[in-house]
């Protein structure tokens, strides 16, 4: 009795048993369809945004100024925090390598062993899940709050492409700064290992440095360089697309903030894994 008396009856209303077990059919689907179209829409708009960012970085007009702030916000606004988190990751690293090793009396090989796997893994990983939640976070906050208050809108309307001022900037200061970062946290790590090896655990320094040498190679320091350079850009423009996109007031540059960290960092282990792969069989 849902329609009122003398009122026509609607072409697209289900009737009957069978109408309605449609609807219900058709709810269904679109519920179980919708996650995978925003994930997927999501991506489209991922790759755009980085495509449209990539042809704006190398045309005209250049905006130095732009550039340097972004170098200076990503880069030595980030030093500190990477190489103190570096310094504890290869203390603690180092700790349980000893552990293990020293079941078969191979304390010596520790060195080698966290060179190898900072270079290969600690270092561009974890230096970007520390970049993404200081830098990225910023980035995503600051062009969302830009997108509410309409500034975008309003840089649109001078004439300036929002993407070539906003975006491009912060995408290759991210990409450029991502493996002195990935160094800086390498080099801290090894002496957070320096540290626990030899000065605690009286390991012999000869050795420490001599299994560095060993172990390590000119492949696993370009291998930490290209995951670097792959990791910044992937962290820079899915955090600038989350802000730039973002919509609700304050509480939709929260939500965006919030989602650009965790699909960012979601991305960093994801392509590691693929980059990881890829470079072991070259």
């Amino acid at each position: 009795m849902s329609e009122t008396i003398g009122e026509a009856p609607r072409d697209d209303a289900p009737s009957g048993p069978v109408g309605r077990a449609v609807g219900r059919m058709a709810g269904w689907v679109d519920a179980i369809t919708q996650p995978f179209v925003a994930f997927f829409d999501d991506i489209g708009g991922t790759v755009l945004l980085g495509g449209q960012t990539l042809a704006w970085a190398v045309r005209p007009p250049f905006r130095p100024a732009q550039l340097l702030i972004a170098l200076d916000f990503v880069g030595a606004g980030s030093t500190f925090i990477v190489g103190l988190v570096g310094l504890f990751t290869g203390m603690a690293f180092t700790v349980s390598t000893i552990i293990g090793f020293r079941r078969f009396s191979a304390e010596g090989m520790v060195g080698g062993v966290v060179a190898l796997a900072l270079a290969r893994e600690l270092a561009p990983v974890l230096a970007s899940v520390v970049v993404t939640a200081r830098a990225g976070s910023t980035m995503a906050s600051e062009i969302g709050n830009m997108r509410v208050t309409e500034q975008i809108d309003a840089i649109t309307t001078m004439g300036v492409s929002p993407v070539q001022y906003l975006v491009a900037p912060r995408v290759i200061a991210t990409t450029v700064m991502m493996p002195l970062l990935a160094t800086c946290f390498a080099v801290a790590g090894q002496a957070g290992a320096y540290l626990v090896a030899v000065v605690w655990q009286g390991i012999d320094p000869g050795i420490f440095f001599d299994k560095i040498k060993q172990f390590l190679d000119v492949h696993d320091l370009v291998m930490m360089v290209n995951k670097s350079l792959c990791f910044g850009l992937i962290v820079s423009i899915v955090c600038c697309k989350k802000g730039f996109y973002a919509s609700g007031g304050a509480r939709g540059v929260g939500e965006a903030t919030a989602k650009a960290v965790v699909s960012s960092i979601v991305a960093i282990f994801a392509f590691d894994y693929v980059l990881t792969t890829l470079m072991t069989e070259l």
